[in-house]
């Protein structure tokens, strides 16, 4: 274990590499390897808060090869309760246009092959029927309209496995479903968490209109990164206004969702 100690964490996504100022670099080994980067500590009003970047600082880790699994167990093992998690979507609906903010409350898995249980043995079924934190949504909601950003507060995000972006038909057909947003990272992390009893909340800035929604023209890496760039410091400011008004208490579902589940010692970090 760590000396530097958290109880927050945020995990940034696209665009989205750094948060702390004057933090310190914790170097965290865990039984299933390294994470995408070291993680930074520092302090955000009274409280210590943990960032790390999904991708690496460099963006070197595509969606599908980031390590999940390591991600989310460095930041447990560092005392991190709670995570805020920002994230870049295209839209599957009309009037969330590019820089739309989406705090969604559902999500469905389009992935394939990943690495999504620490439990490889025995009965360890967490419940995921509200995959994310209904203290931390509020919050972040909360947090979204005082900084005057429009916010929609509900919506289901699809995670796909990428890298590569939908096809017209694909997009076409999860908007058909009633599905708000598309995103490639969402998963496995958001169930990771759960696993580990941790709060997880997801933030997602629209960076596109994803293909099926727009005939003239199809979503592409520089509009993404372009979009996000605009808007990161409003989203930062969110965060950072949101790491502030977690509660310290958690009284959310999530901190029991290993009640009653036998799971072996070696599969939780201490």
């Amino acid at each position: 274990m760590s000396a530097l100690q958290a109880s927050l964490a945020v995990i940034g996504g696209s665009g989205f590499y750094s948060l702390l100022d004057e933090a310190r670099e914790v170097h965290v080994s865990t039984p299933y390897g390294e994470p995408s980067d070291a993680v930074l500590v520092g302090r955000v009003g009274d409280r210590d808060v943990a960032f790390l970047p999904r991708h690496g600082r460099d963006h070197r880790y595509p969606p599908h090869r980031i390590n999940y699994r390591a991600n989310l167990w460095a930041l447990h093992s560092i005392g991190v309760r709670q995570i805020i998690a920002p994230c870049a979507v295209g839209s599957l609906r009309p009037e969330l246009g590019p820089g739309s903010l989406v705090v969604p409350d559902q999500l469905v898995d389009r992935t394939s092959g990943r690495q999504q249980t620490f439990y490889d043995s025995g009965a360890a079924h967490v419940p995921f029927a509200d995959p994310y934190c209904s203290q931390g949504r509020e919050v972040v909601i909360a947090a979204s309209r005082r900084e005057g950003m429009p916010v929609t507060d509900e919506g289901t995000m699809v995670v796909v496995e990428g890298p590569r972006f939908s096809t017209r038909a694909e997009s076409q057909w999860y908007a058909a479903q009633g599905w708000s947003v598309v995103n490639m990272t969402g998963l496995p992390e958001a169930v990771l968490a759960r696993e580990l009893a941790m709060c997880y909340t997801a933030v997602a800035l629209v960076t596109d209109l994803d293909a099926g929604l727009d005939s003239a023209s199809a979503v592409n890496q520089r509009e993404v990164f372009d979009v996000f760039a605009k808007n990161t410091n409003r989203l930062r400011s969110i965060v950072l206004n949101a790491l502030a008004d977690l509660p310290a208490d958690r009284t959310c579902p999530c901190r029991e969702s290993l009640d009653g589940i036998a799971v072996a010692r070696d599969a939780v970090p201490s």
